[in-house]
């Protein structure tokens, strides 16, 4: 990070909360900016693992006055998530920054996959996001902030296999386009993440049920770790950036794809036929 900033002077004291912070991207996030004397509020479903996260986002911490608070919140809830943020705000004041880092991804062949896991993708991909920002945007009007969407390569580019999860990444982006505009007035920056395929345990589990074809058009991507990903998410965040697009690999496919999106289909086309 050196020659980036002292992001230390830049983030000390401000608010962080960060949906599916207790692993992958999310807990990179936290640790971060527990690294750099933020306070971090990380949510996630399943307390067990909250728990086990918020110790080594502890660990990290610059000055023993920074909180690091786990919540089990479902975030497709959206009473359980307007019920927690009315209890925050009542307890901390407004946010400086959120990261909706909460997502699922169920891959496979479109007629093989059951209704619900279209369902369940939306709900949490996509609805989760709405429903954080629909609850705490309000609180946020008067002294601003930064909200990061956490969508996907596969949120700007369908992707064989991902039938439900680029639909709901895809809605993502689509959501913080529309809300950027809006939020300017109240100097409340949105940015939208948008990684290849990220060394992290849901990758691990997906992986055992990929399609092959999936595979074969991901590999051109490459992998990083979530520890790269959060550094640069966190730098794209503070230089105010819409997009943020980890990786040349990544970022060279973007490109490509807005200006020449016949070639990009060719290309994958060639990689499913070869798989």
């Amino acid at each position: 990070m050196a020659g980036r900033r002292n992001l230390s002077a830049i983030l000390t004291n401000k608010k962080v909360i960060i949906t599916g912070g207790s692993s992958g991207i999310g807990k990179a996030a936290a640790k971060l900016f527990a690294a750099n004397g933020a306070h971090v509020f990380i949510i996630a479903r399943r307390k067990d693992v909250l728990k086990q996260a918020a110790d080594e986002i502890g660990s990290l911490v610059l000055s023993k006055a920074q909180k690091i608070i786990w919540v089990s919140v479902d975030v497709s809830d959206r009473e359980q998530v307007e019920a927690w943020a009315q209890k925050y705000h009542e307890e901390y004041g407004a946010p400086d920054i959120i990261i909706n880092g909460a997502g699922i991804v169920l891959p496979g062949y479109f007629e093989e996959l059951p209704y619900d896991s279209f369902d369940d993708t939306m709900k949490i991909d996509y609805y989760g996001v709405l429903n954080m920002c629909h609850a705490f945007i309000p609180m946020m009007k008067t002294g601003g902030g930064h909200i990061v969407n956490i969508s996907s390569m596969a949120g700007f580019l369908g992707v064989f296999g991902y039938t439900t999860y680029s639909a709901a990444k895809f809605a993502v982006i689509g959501f913080s386009q529309s809300l950027r505009s809006e939020m300017k007035r109240y100097s409340i920056n949105i940015s939208v993440l948008c990684p290849p395929d990220t060394d992290t345990p849901q990758l691990e589990e997906e992986m055992k049920v990929r399609p092959k074809e999936t595979k074969a058009v991901a590999e051109g991507a490459g992998v990083m770790s979530a520890d790269e990903v959060a550094q640069d998410m966190v730098i794209g965040m503070i230089k105010k950036r819409f997009m943020i697009v980890p990786s040349i690999n990544a970022k060279f496919v973007y490109l490509v794809q807005r200006i020449m999106p016949s070639l990009v289909e060719w290309i994958m086309d060639m990689q499913i036929k070869k798989a």
